[in-house]
C-alpha cells in the first residue's frame, strides 16, 4: 500500500480530491493507529480522519498529466457495454467505480453520456439512479482531470461533450 505525504492531493472515496493536512497517531477503543487527516478541496470546513491502512475506502494518488490526457482522449472511442437490466447495470458500474481504475471509470462515464445523448434524441432521459451515478463519478473524474491538466472541470465537461457528440 502506498503511503501518502502531508500536502499530497489524493482522490478520497466519494469526497473526490482531498488534501492531506496531517499524518498522526490516534487512539480509538484502546487501539493506536496511524491516521491521515485530510479535507476535500471543495469543502474546506470538512475534516476527515481515516486510518492509513483503511481498506474500506478508496485512496488514490492523483493522475499525472499524461494519464489525464490519455483518459480525456478515450472519450473519442465508444465506452463500455450498456447493460440493459437496470439493477445489473448499477451494480456493475458501482463495482467498477470502487476499483478506482480511472480508464474503466471513464468508459462508464462515456457510455452513460452517449446513452443520455441517444435518449435525448428520442425525448427520453436516463433513469434517476443512472443519472445519480453519472453525476457523482463525472464530478470526481472531471475535477481530477482538470487539476492535472491545469484547467477547470467545466472546460473538461465541454471538451468531453464535444467529443461525444462528434464521435457518436
Amino acid at each position: 500500500m502506498e503511503m501518502f505525504h502531508i500536502g499530497d492531493i489524493i482522490v478520497y472515496s466519494v469526497h473526490g480530491l482531498s488534501r492531506i493536512d496531517d499524518i498522526c497517531e490516534k487512539t480509538y477503543f484502546d487501539e493506536t493507529k496511524l491516521y491521515y487527516v485530510l479535507h476535500p478541496l471543495d469543502n474546506t470546513t470538512l475534516t476527515i480522519s481515516t486510518p492509513v491502512d483503511n481498506e474500506k475506502v478508496l485512496m488514490l494518488k492523483m493522475m499525472n498529466r499524461e494519464q489525464s490526457k490519455e483518459i480525456l482522449q478515450s472519450f473519442k472511442q465508444p465506452g463500455t457495454d450498456w447493460i440493459e437490466e437496470p439493477r445489473q447495470r448499477v451494480r456493475k458500474y458501482k463495482e467498477t467505480v470502487h476499483t478506482g481504475d480511472r480508464k474503466e471509470i471513464a468508459k462508464i462515464v462515456n457510455t452513460m453520456l452517449r446513452k443520455s445523448v441517444e435518449l435525448k434524441q428520442k425525448e427520453k432521459k436516463l433513469y434517476d439512479q443512472d443519472q445519480k451515478i453519472l453525476d457523482s463519478i463525472k464530478k470526481i473524474l472531471f475535477k481530477e482531470l482538470a487539476m492535472s491538466l491545469d484547467t477547470d472541470a467545466q472546460e473538461i465537461a465541454e471538451q468531453v461533450n464535444r467529443m461525444i457528440v462528434r464521435y457518436h
